[in-house]
């Protein structure tokens, strides 16, 4: 519950600044600087450098950690998918154009391993029409 919430925090800065008079300030207004100074909210003002130079003076040491995420690069198809697709879903234009893709070369290589139809050269070869014996066929 909300309100539970609200008497642990007020619990925990009575505890910690005692000298607060915390049913003052604990009415869900905001105080930024010398107005939360001013409350008792705060013992100074200070930036965020100003206190890691005070460390610093103290010998302790100071770093900066970073995460860079990696860059993810897409495919040439992956822009052709909808956003948030997953893979191994099935929806989506790139998706359907891959896999007519792939069962169109599919096919033509199991006919061409299966030796039915005609031959890759027959298929593939161009032929020249002033060549004579392209032209002839055996008959029975």
């Amino acid at each position: 519950d909300i309100n539970d919430i609200l008497q642990l925090f007020k619990g925990f800065v009575k505890e910690n600044r005692p000298s607060l008079d915390i049913e003052a300030v604990a009415t869900g207004e905001t105080w930024f600087g010398t107005d939360a100074m001013a409350r008792g909210l705060c013992d100074e003002i200070k930036t965020a450098d100003d206190v890691l130079l005070e460390y610093v003076d103290m010998n302790y040491n100071v770093y900066e950690v970073a995460y860079n995420p990696p860059i993810e690069v897409q495919s040439a198809f992956g822009n052709l998918l909808p956003s948030g697709s997953k893979a191994g879903r099935s929806d989506g234009i790139g998706n359907r154009l891959i896999k007519s893709l792939v069962s169109t070369v599919m096919s033509e290589v199991k006919e061409e391993l299966s030796g039915g139809g005609t031959s890759a050269r027959d298929r593939y070869m161009a032929k020249d029409p002033s060549n004579s014996s392209d032209n002839i066929r055996a008959q029975d």
